[in-house]
């Protein structure tokens, strides 16, 4: 009997120890409560409390945590019905409203994410629901946060992990930024063949009036060059001219022998087919130039008599 009473008194020494004494894990608090009703919040670490009297109420996660919100159907503004999950990142700042403010705070929160999340892509067409994640974001959270700050916790982030509309209507949108694409790609090449033919036409503009005003230069040039020519030789004829009526009679050979060598020099050079029979003797050339000295002098001489 004695041995059984001391077994019971081991069991019950224990059992009042390990309610006395309390050991709160990091990253943990717990709520204490008297007789059912709360009192205070133990903190990480070591803590001694009275048995019977004092008691833990709730084990409370200060970590931030991460739930995932499951996939709900929404219907956009414009009817279109989307399949739409999420995350939600909070954290308990305040063990006691945590524990007591509210009954299951994940199923609490999970409610508020969703409903939020129906009402924000609800006021948004569907383009825009698409568009605009990191707006419906920032709506949900802002409305989520302000809703459960009375229960002590803090809505760090909500992500939308993924927003999936109908699959007819994605093939839709799919043929539609297909045809977008292909109109954009025609519009540019037509623009690109527009400037080809802009830049081509400038140019042949420019080739054509750098063309005129080269022959417009040579033109210039020739002309000068005509006209020198023409000086030249009437210079060269003056210049005969003066020496003959001086008496030179070796100017008039001169001349007449440079003008029948030319004259002999072009007709070698023509580019038809010639056949030509021509004195080609220097004697024959030297006795012409002998009878044109002769009626030279006789002119020279007319001339003197006339002046006596």
């Amino acid at each position: 009997m004695a041995p059984v009473l001391a077994l019971i008194l081991l069991l019950a020494g224990i059992i009042l120890l390990s309610k006395t004494v309390r050991m709160v894990p990091q990253g943990y608090e717990w709520t204490v409560e008297r007789f059912g009703r709360y009192t205070h919040t133990m903190e990480p670490g070591l803590h001694f409390l009275m048995p019977v009297v004092y008691g833990v109420g709730r084990k409370i996660n200060m970590m931030e945590q991460v739930m995932d919100v499951p996939s709900q159907d929404v219907i956009t503004k414009d009817n279109a019905v989307v399949k739409v999950d999420g995350v939600v990142y909070f954290q308990v700042l305040d063990a006691a409203k945590a524990a007591y403010e509210v009954a299951q705070l994940e199923v609490a929160i999970l409610n508020l994410v969703m409903t939020n999340i129906r009402t924000a892509i609800g006021s948004m067409d569907l383009d825009e629901s698409l568009s605009k994640r990191d707006e419906i974001n920032t709506k949900v959270l802002h409305a989520v946060d302000e809703a459960t700050h009375p229960w002590g916790i803090k809505v760090n982030r909500i992500e939308l992990k993924d927003i999936q509309p109908p699959r007819d209507l994605v093939d839709s949108m799919a043929r539609q930024m297909k045809a977008e694409r292909e109109k954009r790609a025609n519009i540019l090449e037509a623009e690109g063949l527009r400037q080809s033919a802009i830049l081509k036409a400038e140019g042949e503009k420019q080739s054509a009036i750098l063309s005129a005003e080269g022959d417009k230069e040579a033109a210039f040039r020739q002309a000068e060059a005509r006209e020198r020519l023409a000086e030249a030789e009437a210079n060269a004829t003056r210049m005969v001219s003066e020496a003959i009526a001086g008496g030179n009679v070796q100017a008039i050979n001169y001349f007449v022998a440079q003008k029948y060598i030319e004259a002999f020099r072009d007709l070698a050079q023509a580019p038809n087919q010639k056949f030509v029979m021509m004195p080609m003797e220097s004697s024959g050339i030297i006795g012409s130039l002998g009878g044109i000295a002769e009626l030279a002098k006789e002119a020279m001489g007319k001339a003197s008599a006339k002046g006596n």
